[in-house]
């Protein structure tokens, strides 16, 4: 089964709970296995800087769903947690923010969906949780996860 990394994010009510509360409930879906949870940080806001600070981690998945379908349960679960991507501004406020990152070696490029996440190598909110589940990682059309950390310090 592919691997897939899938960035976590939450800034509105709490955070912790709603974070852990969401990978329990794509892990319990079928199709999807959980092999690991990165720490959760704390974080400052990107671009909307007048918010609240983010809990952002990373989830690592094994996963018999094809890329468009994983991406479709994680929008899907984003709006059973109160997110409402049409009527929120762009890096906004939001109860829970999933975006799926990698998907095994996986280049895409098309409508509304694009693997690697395009400014993956640009966050160090998504880098750092990413090598410590998988410092070997090699991001497909970027290059290894800490020399794309590094750039960033």
């Amino acid at each position: 089964m592919p691997r897939a990394y899938v960035g976590l994010g939450s800034n509105l009510g709490d955070r912790e709970a709603t974070l852990r509360a969401a990978v329990a409930e794509l892990v319990a879906a079928p199709g999807i296995e959980l092999v690991g949870v990165s720490t959760l940080v704390d974080t400052e806001p990107v671009g909307l800087l007048d918010q609240p600070r983010f809990l952002n981690g990373v989830v690592a998945l094994e996963t018999e769903l094809p890329p468009r379908e994983l991406l479709g349960r994680l929008l899907a679960l984003e709006a059973r947690f109160g997110r409402d991507r049409a009527a929120a501004p762009a890096h906004g406020p939001r109860t829970l923010d999933l975006d799926l990152l990698v998907y095994g070696e996986a280049e895409i490029d098309e409508p509304g969906l694009q693997i690697p996440h395009p400014r993956l190598h640009e966050r160090a909110f998504v880098l750092v949780p990413l090598a410590e589940l998988e410092p070997e990682l090699e991001v497909p059309g970027k290059g290894p996860i800490l020399a794309l950390l590094a750039r960033l310090h």
